[in-house]
């Protein structure tokens, strides 16, 4: 599990920006809190003083040491109590508490090696972001509604149309809420306005929720950028090219709407094989048939979605039009 370290760099940057917010806070009261109470001030000098000279005592050659740091430790308990009533008498609870923004980290974004939660809550947020380009920006698997897909038999498949698109839609949940490295491709087939961009982006939204990588991309945009980092030395396209190939999971939307030629077919045979070599998950959604894939691309890619994808099948009716029909 890994995010792109452009999501990593924002969210470092905003926990940055949290911190010092938090400091800039708790200077400002306890520069408040001086003002008003003296007293308080000249206790925390005293106790950073006494702190200083229960060390020096240690160096001190022939000093008795051990009475020296009672001593010291005595003051320093008397100072924290006055210090502990006078902030209770003129403050709210908490006032001088002086938290910092992540209890856990102090605001690093790190315990040792491993990334804090505060960190990776803003990275899922970041990421979040990335996903705005997905149809409404509010898909989600309860607002998935079966009633659009009728109660009847497909004439060509033979099959109940609402039966399969209640499977499908258990698979494609079942798949976003235990996604884990390894989780597998899918591919969405069907006519177009069944549901396969709906759903996707249900999945990339619960994915990234669960603290993935996910690239939601339409196939046209992705063959662009693709074409655009290979031959233009566009240093955008190719950071996205790069997310392509590292991301936990990459969606691509659509795929036989863009515009076809030989780099298209070599580029999606090389996206395919990379992620399927290095075990990342991938779905992709057409509205081409097997014998269309094949004529457009070539029997090598078809042989890797046949051996390496689960087909997920979407019937019915357009629901675009009846939702604009109020169908």
């Amino acid at each position: 599990m890994g995010y792109d370290v452009e999501v990593v760099e924002r969210a470092r940057a905003r926990l940055a920006q949290a911190k010092a917010d938090r400091d800039q806070e708790n200077a400002r009261r306890l520069a408040q809190a001086y003002a008003q109470v003296p007293r308080l001030k000249q206790i925390d000098m005293q106790l950073r003083q006494s702190m200083a000279a229960a060390a020096k005592t240690v160096f001190i050659s022939g000093a008795d040491v051990r009475q020296a740091m009672d001593r010291v430790r005595r003051e320093n308990l008397a100072l924290q109590q006055e210090r502990k009533m006078l902030v209770e008498a003129h403050f709210e609870p908490g006032y001088l508490d002086g938290e910092p923004v992540c209890p856990t980290c102090g605001g690093s974004g790190y315990v040792g090696a491993n990334m804090c939660q505060c960190l990776r809550e803003l990275c899922r947020q970041e990421q979040h972001r990335e996903l705005t380009v997905l149809a409404a920006g509010d898909e989600s698997f309860e607002k998935f509604r079966l009633d659009y897909y009728p109660d009847r038999t497909d004439p060509a498949q033979g099959v109940n149309i609402r039966a399969v698109m209640e499977k499908t839609f258990k698979t494609c949940r079942t798949y976003a809420v235990s996604f884990a490295p390894g989780a597998g491709n899918l591919l969405f087939s069907g006519d177009t306005g069944l549901g396969k961009t709906f759903l996707s982006a249900c999945i990339a939204r619960t994915v990234a929720d669960r603290g993935y990588s996910v690239v939601y991309e339409s196939a046209g945009h992705l063959f662009a950028k693709l074409e655009r980092a290979k031959f233009s030395g566009d240093q955008e396209a190719q950071r996205e090219a790069g997310k392509y190939t590292a991301c936990d999971l990459l969606i691509v939307d659509d795929l036989g709407t863009e515009m076809g030629g030989q780099f298209t077919t070599s580029a999606l045979y090389a996206l395919i094989n990379d992620r399927l070599l290095s075990g990342k998950a991938m779905i992709i959604s057409t509205n081409l048939n097997t014998g269309d894939l094949e004529r457009r691309y070539s029997a090598a890619i078809v042989s890797r979605l046949r051996g390496n994808f689960k087909r997920i099948a979407f019937l019915g009716e357009d629901i675009r039009l009846k939702k604009n029909w109020g169908l």
